[in-house]
């Protein structure tokens, strides 16, 4: 029995590690555009000027765009293919588990022929409430000669520590690369 309480446990205790730390991921785009065809971009600073985020973040998207483009060849450039724009939102997100379980050392109530006993054990404190501020981070790409939307990126997850600026970076450039790499599209090679 005892297996079962830390196996559970300890399989609640990663999956919420590993819903806090991951990126949710969509995409969608234009099956008439030509990707093949957008070697060079710019950003669209009429829709960057829009999103409302501080201008520190924006400019760490900025950079992560453009450290994950020229990885791929793609050059910036006054006379673009492409013009790139974000957009974000945030909210609040509020997760109630139904039973949270501790772990410690002290007395307490026994599973073996002893009701009473001194060492490890497990309480239940009933309802547990944590609140995270979720945000999604949209990245456009639009087709420079007809200004229309050929493919959107959408990245949501949990807004880390805004303290911590390496952090801040690091979860910023995970954001942007998880998005990007759905670009292009499945199926659709660049030349």
């Amino acid at each position: 029995m005892r297996s079962l309480f830390k196996l559970s446990f300890t399989l609640a205790a990663l999956l919420l590690l590993a819903s806090c730390s991951s990126v949710r991921v969509a995409s969608d785009y234009d099956r008439g555009a030509d990707f093949s065809g957008y070697k060079s971009y710019a950003f669209y600073k009429t829709g960057i000027d829009k999103a409302m985020i501080s201008d520190l973040d924006k400019k760490r998207i900025l950079r992560a765009i453009d450290g994950e483009l020229n990885g791929r060849g793609f050059v910036k450039s006054e006379n673009p293919d492409l013009l790139i724009s974000i957009f974000t939102t945030e909210k609040d997100r509020v997760d109630i588990y139904a039973n949270s379980f501790g772990w410690g050392w002290g007395w307490g109530w026994g599973w073996g022929y002893n009701p009473w006993f001194w060492g490890p054990g497990a309480w239940n404190y009933g309802p547990a409430v944590t609140t995270n501020t979720e945000g999604t981070l949209y990245i456009d790409l639009i087709d420079a000669a007809t200004r229309e939307l050929v493919w959107q990126g959408k990245g949501t997850g949990i807004l880390g520590n805004n303290q911590n600026m390496e952090k801040k970076e690091e979860r910023i450039q995970d954001f942007v690369s998880r998005i990007l790499e759905r670009y292009p599209p499945e199926g659709i090679a660049l030349k």
